[in-house]
């Protein structure tokens, strides 16, 4: 029977100690721990070695029982008044608390401590020299403390191994972890087969050929399937990765980044979209309004009073604007932007002529009730195109393509209403597996009233998608709240490529 060299040694090992676990042969062979077990593996497939599992248990201290260690146990707190003739239980609850009292009350009568009459605690014999410090309960968490143990410990120190129940039923003071430990046993065939035979290596040197040393040694085959330890390198998060992707895709169909600031103005988040000046989105319960500074510097009056006008009465466009007075003083108030448009429109005031094709993806923030699929802070992807000559069809061909970069076959627009953008649309994306459409962002062309007063030349093609959403369906998340979490088994768990 044709053995390796590894396989050899700890068949060696084995005869001489019997049984044994991977981690006692790796010291006994001088081989890593994963060497021991790849050769067991094999010995096992040849009958030469039997591989079982054992589970190991523990009983560890959790935070509960160092709790009692430090502040000690409720009828203990609650003894040591009776004992000084503080008997009266309200009066007890009034110092102690009225939990601590009545999880010392539960525990003296289990124990047969004392007795309750007439609202006070009175004590039997066996109450009155009553010593915490001299129970098993007490001396089993000052056993685990020290360091976890196993059953048949505890058992060779405690008199009564009834106070693992009691220290679990007292909110968990205690717990038991599971272990699952591999031994390696030889088998009476590994016991008999000879070992004498040729070096078997996975490796041939110039030097075997050239000494003819090849003729005495057998080379062996590689096993991809035996399983190696597991190396865990630093990486990009799964977040920031997809992040880059979507980056990437738009910076392929040519457009350029653009970045702007979290602290905006009302006038650019708000008034430049022409949003009116009462709509629910700019109050207070949806908006994240700054009290220091809490006024901004507006940009020129001639600009400022387009913007006035072109509310009030449509300025000098096709519209009838929103009518009723604009207020610069709402306009000046500070916020953090509620969406990166803000950011889109400041570019294209500065850059009005076509062609402009620009990205944004960057972070806004709203007043939103933080739950699985919401959070006061996240992440839209905004884009623009300015050109002379780009249509409706352009726009859906952009996020089309996006879309299906990203992976989805399935892509459908359905009308949609936003205060700047007309005609506009909701794009959806049809998600196998919840079995239906997903509503991913807003887009749409800007309306005159946004592109008049900033004297743009032709048609703006405007989107602002949520990556949150989009995110959980191609991260296979439930709750938006995980991308955010120091999930480290998650973060290792997840491939850096998927295919």
């Amino acid at each position: 029977m044709a053995l390796r060299t590894h396989e050899i040694e700890v068949l060696k090992k084995l005869r001489e100690i019997k049984k044994a676990t991977p981690k006692k042969l790796a010291k006994k062979t001088n081989y890593s721990k994963e060497g021991v077990l790849a050769a067991s593996q094999s010995l096992s497939e040849k009958g030469l070695v039997n591989v079982s599992e054992e589970i190991e248990k523990k009983y560890v201290i959790q935070e509960e029982g160092k709790k009692l260690i430090k502040k000690g146990f409720p009828e203990q707190k609650v003894l040591k008044e009776v004992k000084k003739g503080n008997k009266n239980i309200s009066k007890l609850q009034t110092k102690l608390g009225k939990e601590k009292v009545s999880i010392g009350i539960g525990w003296i009568k289990r124990k047969n401590l004392g007795e309750i009459k007439t609202g006070k605690i009175e004590l039997t014999d066996k109450g009155k020299e009553f010593d915490i410090e001299q129970t098993d309960q007490y001396r089993l968490l000052n056993l685990l403390e020290q360091k976890p143990r196993k059953p048949e410990e505890i058992k060779n120190k405690l008199k009564n191994i009834e106070a693992i129940k009691e220290l679990k039923n007292r909110n968990n003071a205690i717990d038991v972890i599971e272990n699952k430990k591999r031994f390696l046993e030889i088998t009476k065939k590994g016991k008999n087969t000879k070992l004498g035979q040729k070096e078997r290596i996975t490796e041939l040197t110039s030097k075997d050929i050239r000494t003819g040393r090849w003729k005495k040694k057998e080379l062996i085959d590689y096993d991809i399937n035996v399983s190696a330890k597991k190396k865990f390198p630093g990486k990009k998060h799964p977040y920031q990765k997809l992040l880059d992707e979507m980056r990437e895709i738009f910076q392929n169909m040519g457009f350029k980044e653009i970045k702007g600031n979290s602290v905006e103005s009302s006038f650019w988040n708000f008034d430049a979209l022409f949003q009116p000046q009462d709509h629910p989105a700019r109050e207070m319960q949806d908006t994240f309004y700054i009290s220091e500074p809490n006024k901004a510097e507006l940009p020129t009056s001639e600009l400022v009073n387009k913007i006035k006008n072109i509310h009030e009465k449509g300025g000098e466009v096709e519209s009838e604007g929103w009518g009723g007075a604009w207020s610069e003083e709402k306009a000046k108030k500070v916020v953090l932007r509620t969406h990166t448009t803000a950011t889109t429109i400041r570019y294209l005031s500065e850059n009005n002529k076509p062609p402009e094709k620009v990205f944004s993806i960057d972070r806004a923030y709203r007043r939103e009730t933080i739950d699985a699929t919401h959070l006061p802070q996240f992440y839209q992807l905004e884009g623009i195109v300015l050109g002379e000559e780009v249509s409706f069809n352009n726009l859906l061909g952009y996020l089309s393509t996006f879309y299906e970069k990203m992976g989805f076959e399935e892509i459908r627009f359905r009308p949609g209403y936003f205060p700047y953008t007309e005609p506009s649309v909701e794009p959806e994306v049809y998600v196998e597996e919840l079995g239906e459409w997903v509503e991913l962002g807003g887009a749409g062309i800007f309306r005159k009233e946004v592109t008049a007063p900033f004297d743009v030349e032709g048609k703006v093609l405007a989107w602002g998608l949520g990556i949150g959403r989009l995110a959980m369906l191609k991260l296979g998340l439930n709750d938006l709240r995980e991308l955010f979490q120091s999930d480290i088994d998650w973060l290792r768990r997840f491939p850096s490529c998927q295919l």
